[in-house]
This record gives C-alpha cells, sequence and structure tokens, in this order.
C-alpha cells in the first residue's frame, strides 16, 4: 500500500509539471456552452482524473486551471474550485488507485484492479460512483442555474513532456494486467508503481541532464500521509491482535440485531456523518476488521458492508471544508486568492451533493449485493 501510494505521487508531480491538465482543461473550456457548464464539465473533469490519481493531487492540479478560466471569465472561483474538490472526493472510490481509503480497502480484502468493475458475477464499486456522479448532475445545474452568460476559448496549453502521462496510462494497464494474474505476490502493485516512477526519474534525467526535477519530485512526497498509514497499520494491528476490534463488532451486532437492512443503513449513513468531521483514512482502516467480524458473527458475505462502508465514508468528507484533505486544499487555495470560505457556503454545495450521490449509491449496493 505506502509503495503503491508514494510510486502513484512521484508519477502525479511529474504529470502536473507537464501541464497536460492544462490542456485538457483548456478543450473542455471551449466545448462548454456558459458558465454553469463550465463548472459543471470541470467538476466532471476533476472526477475522471481522481478516478486515478490521488484526490488531493487532483485538486492541486485542475483548480489552478479552473482559478485561471474564472480569471478570464471575470467570475468569483468559490463554485469552481469546490465543486472540483467535492468531485475528486466522490470518484476517488471508483477505482483501486483513486484514493487512499480504496488502496486500503483493496488491500485489507485482497481486492484487484478489475474487482471495482466486476467482482464475483456482479458489477462492482465503480458502476454505484458513477451512478451518485450522474445523479450530482441535476443538483449542480438547480445550484448553478443563474450562471448562464455564455464562454467560449481557442486557446491551447503547450505541453512540455509527454512522458509522465504516458507513465501515468502505463500505471493503469500494469495494474489492470496485474489483477489478472493467479497467486500473484500482494506487493505487486507497489511493485508497478514504484518502478514507473523511478523509470519517470530516469527518463527525466537523461532528458534534462540534471537532478533538480527529481529531487524536487521526492521532496514533493506526502510523507505526513505515508507515516501516518504506517503508524495507522501498526495500531489497527494491535487492536486487532488483543481483541478490542471483535469487542466493537459485538457492539454494532447488537445495535443492528440480525436486521442486515438496518446494518447496512447505520454502517452506511453513520460513515457520511463521522467522516464529515474525522479524516475517512483512520476510519476505514478501523472499521474494515469490525465489519469483517460482524458478518463473520452473521454469517454473511462482508462485501455489502464493505463497499456500503466506502461509499460513505468518501462522500461524507463532503459536507463539510474539514471533512477530507482535498476540502481544505481547495479552500486554502481560495484563501490564498482573497475568497474566504465559510461553513454554511461549503455546505451549500457539499451537503447536497453528498445526499445524492450517497443515496444513489446506497440503493444500488443494496439492489445488486444484498
Amino acid at each position: 500500500v505506502l509503495l503503491m501510494i508514494a510510486g502513484t505521487m512521484i508519477i502525479v508531480y511529474y504529470f502536473i509539471d507537464s501541464r497536460m491538465p492544462n490542456l485538457l482543461a483548456d478543450i473542455l473550456l471551449g466545448k462548454s456552452g456558459n458558465v454553469m457548464w463550465v463548472t459543471i464539465l470541470m467538476s466532471l473533469f476533476a472526477g475522471i482524473i481522481s478516478a486515478f490519481i490521488d484526490n488531493v493531487a487532483t485538486v492541486l492540479m485542475v483548480a489552478p486551471v479552473g482559478m485561471a478560466i474564472c480569471k478570464k471569465l471575470n467570475m468569483k472561483p468559490t463554485a469552481m474550485i469546490l465543486s472540483i474538490a467535492v468531485s475528486s472526493n466522490l470518484q476517488g472510490a471508483a477505482t483501486l488507485v483513486g484514493d487512499t481509503t480504496s488502496i486500503i480497502l483493496g488491500d485489507y480484502a485482497n481486492m484487484n484492479f478489475m474487482n471495482f468493475f466486476w467482482m464475483n458475477g456482479r458489477p462492482g464499486i465503480f458502476f454505484a460512483v458513477e451512478l451518485g456522479a450522474l445523479a450530482t448532475i441535476p443538483v449542480m445545474m438547480f445550484l448553478f442555474r443563474k450562471d448562464t452568460a455564455p464562454v467560449s476559448s481557442t486557446d491551447r496549453t503547450v505541453v512540455s513532456n509527454y512522458m509522465p502521462t504516458v507513465m501515468l496510462l502505463l500505471m493503469v494497464a500494469a495494474l489492470i494486467i496485474a489483477s489478472f494474474i493467479p497467486d500473484a505476490p500482494s506487493m505487486i502493485n507497489g511493485i508497478i508503481c514504484c518502478s514507473l516512477a523511478a523509470a519517470a526519474i530516469l527518463i527525466d534525467y537523461i532528458r534534462e541532464k540534471k537532478t533538480q526535477n527529481a529531487i524536487a519530485a521526492i521532496k514533493n512526497l506526502d510523507f505526513e500521509t505515508l507515516g501516518l498509514l504506517t503508524g495507522l497499520f501498526i495500531v489497527i494491528g494491535g487492536l486487532t491482535n488483543v481483541g478490542i476490534i471483535d469487542d466493537f463488532a459485538n457492539l454494532i451486532v447488537t445495535f443492528g440485531g440480525n436486521n442486515i437492512f438496518l446494518l447496512y443503513t447505520i454502517v452506511v449513513w453513520g460513515s457520511v456523518l463521522i467522516s464529515a468531521f474525522v479524516d475517512n483514512i483512520p476510519y476505514v482502516a478501523t472499521m474494515l476488521p469490525v465489519l469483517t467480524a460482524v458478518t463473520a458473527a452473521l454469517g454473511m458475505e462482508p462485501y455489502l458492508l464493505y463497499f456500503g462502508l466506502l461509499s460513505g465514508a468518501t462522500l461524507g468528507g463532503n459536507i463539510t471544508p474539514i471533512g477530507a484533505s482535498a476540502n481544505i486544499t481547495a479552500v486554502g487555495m481560495l484563501r490564498k486568492e482573497g475568497y474566504q470560505v465559510s461553513f454554511t457556503e461549503f455546505m451549500r454545495i457539499g451537503l447536497p451533493y453528498t445526499l445524492v450521490a450517497v443515496m444513489a449509491g446506497y440503493l444500488y449496493f443494496w439492489y445488486i449485493w444484498a
């Protein structure tokens, strides 16, 4: 897990530096009819990228483009930047590599890249996330219904280096191929990502004949998150060994009884509420062994509760500006530009977006996996 995250972060650094996201955003701007659709398309664009790249990295890539568009159109950037952040959080759960919580679930449940699309003969998490994303389009159309000023653009950003884009595509392809390898080593995903990251550093050094980019890429690693996960895995292992996780599971079983629908509902909407104020990474890492014990006690497969947990925890962070790292990053970028974002202003976008997306996934998972 740690190798996978670190390798992806390095490749993303080069991807941002190549300005490829800016070119893609220019193309989207040229396809938009008015300000409302610019905001919606930028949000969906961020979501597509976030399905394969860390949420914070997605915001760091796409939000500056959104800022530039807003300046060009002489409009307040708050709505667009916040939409980019909440969409990034939603789509992070779509694939194995989209978010740290997805990586944790994949590692814990021994799920490969393709299992997020199709698992045990049934549609996977990916389709629930996309259903939620489609359900949020009418919400955004209503929220931004007054932004009808026409827009157009013929600008095209010049991409400085296509190598990072190729590396990202290779990473996704390699992870897909690895998912089909029987009895693959548990570290194969980490080895793939780190190998491609090392290749990106080497190719850049050969091309530029200097080490500044390599040093910057390594410095850009989110050591705080990597350290948090390292300590977290140790703590969760300790809690499991001393039986605390099992005790917590018994409480949930007692509260939910033998009613699986009630238990599922508690997991999904409880996760939404908790993740609005608590970092979802330690929450998901803590709850996975709890749900494993709960489902074992009830004699059922754990996937319904696993997927409900991931959906609720990922989207719950969209309710408040402190609920997810991507939100904090987006609000910080707006603050630097002179725009203060209050709790209520954030919740005006985040709350309806979350409720609609979670409800879509909630119904989907119950229908497919119950």
